[in-house]
């Protein structure tokens, strides 16, 4: 084997395994059924579907809207423990409901890369 072929192999190990470990550690310890019984508990489902718009936009389109964004987590997590506003397409704002002191940070993040991974 080539120096060069040697290089070139080895770069591609070297990119699938800094693949692997971003895509596997974001979204590989999520809980699904515990994300959605916090969304249930919150009743987040009554104005989000998961793959349907309701009065908030469906959590597909959010994550779509997030995806490949390094601040996304954080900006979901701030969004629905803060009570900024959330706007409608009819132009309205209303507050978005806070969740934050009915769950731990670690149930809140567990359900925005639940979110993030649809």
């Amino acid at each position: 084997m080539t120096y060069q072929a040697f290089n070139k192999e080895l770069f591609g190990i070297v990119c699938a395994a800094v693949a692997l470990t971003f895509s596997s550690g974001s979204f590989a310890a999520v809980d699904v059924d515990a994300a959605k019984a916090l969304a249930r508990e919150n009743s987040c489902f009554k104005c989000h579907g998961t793959d349907k718009d309701k009065d908030g936009p469906a959590y597909t389109k959010v994550a779509a809207k997030y995806r490949g964004k390094p601040d996304a987590e954080a900006r979901l997590i701030h969004h629905i423990t803060s009570g900024e506003k959330a706007k409608f397409p009819d132009g309205h704002e209303e507050e978005h409901k806070n969740i934050k002191g009915k769950a731990s940070p670690e149930e809140i993040k567990n359900l925005v890369d639940w979110v993030l991974s649809l």
